[in-house]
């Protein structure tokens, strides 16, 4: 009877102990957008990268711009059947991507508000990539085949009305504020400069202060990251919470 009544104390302690409220303290408080959803879609590497796009463009110009995710998307997947295709059909193939795609999208194909590309959503209003891949992917593996007899033989042309009518057409001109933009000049007027981000990243089985490319599937695009030790890591972190850099 005393060892039960002793295991009941003991396993009521930390019960009282973590009922207890916690009271949350804010400590830094940084500008940001307000939350959306990627619904059925493996892409929250562009929703969270677009996101932090945001709050940079709020923190050099004050400006707040609901830029678009899908926009991105959209010019990635491009990039991620091209590199499919001259890799044979040996790599991954899938919805997935890093932040780096995102920086690379802007670089090369600049930005586009949120009001300016027609994102194609489904009928329950969200976003439904479900047959994206299984689509595309049925195009390209027949191409890689190299069949002469193949139903798809331009894979470029196959793949575009996919994309059109899944995720949305792409833009070159759109009107903002009474003026008109190309994706890129809208990039340079938010002074968004890609090439001044990079990624960090902490791994002890690679050398210290060195690139390295992240050997993981969904890195397609080959991205490299800075290495550094994992406290230096935390310290830039809290560092650019600070200084609101």
């Amino acid at each position: 009877m005393n060892k039960f009544i002793l295991i009941l104390v003991l396993f009521s302690f930390p019960i009282h102990v973590f009922a207890q409220k916690y009271q949350f303290e804010t400590i830094i408080d940084l500008e940001a957008s307000v939350i959306k959803s990627q619904g059925q879609t493996g892409t929250c590497w562009s929703f969270a990268t677009s996101s932090f796009l945001e709050s940079e463009i709020y923190r050099i110009s004050g400006k707040q711009i609901d830029i678009s995710e899908m926009d991105i998307v959209r010019n990635i997947y491009d990039q991620k059947a091209w590199n499919y295709v001259m890799r044979q059909g040996k790599t991954q193939f899938s919805e997935g991507g890093l932040a780096h795609d995102v920086i690379n999208a802007v670089a090369d194909y600049g930005i586009a508000p949120q009001s300016a590309f027609t994102d194609v959503l489904g009928k329950d209003k969200v976003y439904n990539h479900n047959k994206v891949i299984p689509n595309l992917k049925k195009i390209l593996d027949a191409y890689i085949k190299n069949d002469i007899n193949s139903e798809y033989p331009n894979w470029k042309k196959e793949i575009t009305p996919i994309l059109n009518k899944q995720i949305g057409e792409k833009i070159n001109k759109f009107q903002f504020n009474n003026q008109t933009f190309s994706p890129q000049l809208f990039r340079d007027y938010l002074k968004i400069i890609p090439e001044k981000y990079i990624s960090l990243t902490s791994f002890t089985h690679k050398k210290l202060f060195s690139s390295f490319v992240l050997s993981i599937p969904d890195n397609f695009s080959n991205g490299s990251f800075y290495n550094i030790p994992l406290d230096m890591l935390v310290d830039i972190a809290n560092n650019a919470l600070k200084k609101r850099i």
